[in-house]
This record gives structure tokens, C-alpha cells and sequence, in this order.
């Protein structure tokens, strides 16, 4: 069984999770704040958080952090905060989703399941090394993409860029971590080197660049990679 702890101070959001979760034969451990949620995390070992990040006793982008001090599970964020920075900080904290209240029941669950099933798959591609679309392959370990038989010639940038989202599939990367990992920077005046590098991986990589399958954008926030 899947155990899902849910971080939230409402109790209605909590009666209608829990119920929608059971329905679907997840275990459910309800957390009214962030104290309670990171005991419940280091006494019934979730396989996903939804976390709320506005709680009473303390900031959810807190509780975040606390748990990534020491597990990888994966955390989905739900919150009434719209601003897009407050997104970037939970996704910088560590967050792997974020979803904004108001949501639709059904969006909350697929973004659950998939979350879930990316830590599944997770070992396998580390074990691997390889990423196969329908399109290119990548070899991690021989830092080689091959599309159509062809080798893919990148350069040490987009190398770097293409490995950073491809060993996280279906994760929103921020562009605030982007820009540290390759760039060494996090100024956001310097989001120009991203948009220029990933029309090159496009350009390279996707059948139809201007309508990518692969290396998606989330405007104003980061990119994913989706294989």
C-alpha cells in the first residue's frame, strides 16, 4: 500500500483527502502542522508528502527543508499562494510539484501517481544510465545522445543542461538551480543563457522544436524534462 502523509490545517481539505485517497486504497497519515508532519515522516516512512504551506506553527518551505535533510521522498506542494517566487522557493527547498488551491480532485491524484511513479522508476534509470525516447537515446555514463543511428554532438553547456533534467524526469527545475549548476550564477537577468541553450537542445533533439515533446517550458519558473 502507498502511504501518503498530508500536511494541511483545514479540516475539511483533510476529511476530503483522506476520503478521495482511501477510496483509492492509498494509507493516509493527516498532519495538522509541520511539527506533527515530521515526526509522522520519520515514524511511518510516506512514499509521497502533500504538503500545505501555510501552517500554523510554521512556514511549509521549513518543513521542506527539514525533510530533504534526510529523505528523497517526494514532496507535492498544495497551496493558496499564487506568486510565482513562492513557488520557486518551495521548488528550491526541494519540493518535486506544486499545485494551487483552488484544485481539482483528479489533477491532485495524477500529479500523486506520477510522483509516485518517477521514485519507482528512479533506481532503474540510475542502474541503467540510459534515457530511451521515442526519439534519441541518451548514455549518461558515455555522455553520448544518439538520434536516428546518428551521434548528437552537444557541447560541455548543453551537455550539462540536457543531465541535470533528464536524471529528474518529469521534475519542474527551477532557473534559479539551473543557472547555479551550469553557470555557477543565479541572477535572473541572466535567464537569456537558459532560453538560448534550450533552443539549441530543441533544435538538436526535438522533431519540432518550436512545439517540444521533450524539454518543456514553465513559464516564468523552470523547465522540465518529459520522457
Amino acid at each position: 500500500m502507498t502511504r501518503v502523509l498530508v500536511v494541511e490545517d483545514d479540516p475539511q481539505l483533510v476529511r476530503a483527502l483522506v476520503i478521495n485517497l482511501q477510496a483509492r486504497e492509498y494509507g493516509v497519515d493527516p498532519a495538522p502542522d509541520g511539527a506533527t508532519a515530521l515526526r509522522l515522516a520519520a515514524a511511518r516512512r510516506p512514499d509521497v508528502v502533500v504538503l500545505d504551506l501555510g501552517l500554523p506553527d510554521m512556514d511549509g518551505v521549513d518543513v521542506i527543508r527539514a525533510l530533504r535533510g534526510w529523505t528523497r521522498v517526494p514532496i507535492l506542494v498544495l497551496s493558496a499562494r499564487r506568486a510565482s517566487d513562492e513557488k520557486v522557493a518551495a521548488l528550491d527547498a526541494g519540493a518535486d510539484d506544486y499545485v494551487t488551491k483552488p484544485f481539482s480532485m483528479d489533477e491532485l491524484l495524477a500529479r500523486l501517481r506520477a510522483a509516485v511513479r518517477r521514485t519507482e522508476t528512479a533506481p532503474l534509470a540510475q542502474e541503467t544510465a540510459m534515457v530511451t525516447t521515442d526519439d534519441f537515446t541518451i548514455d549518461l555514463l558515455a555522455k553520448k545522445v544518439t538520434r536516428a543511428g546518428h551521434d548528437i554532438r552537444l557541447t560541455p553547456t548543453e551537455w550539462h543542461l540536457l543531465e541535470i533534467l533528464v536524471t529528474s524526469p518529469g521534475r519542474l527545475i527551477t532557473q534559479k538551480h539551473l543557472l547555479q549548476e551550469v553557470w555557477g550564477v543565479s541572477q535572473s537577468n541572466k535567464t537569456n543563457y537558459l532560453r538560448v541553450y534550450m533552443a539549441q537542445l530543441r533544435r538538436k533533439l526535438e522533431t519540432d522544436p518550436s512545439h517540444p515533446r521533450y524539454l518543456i517550458t514553465e513559464p516564468g519558473m523552470g523547465y522540465r524534462f518529459e520522457g
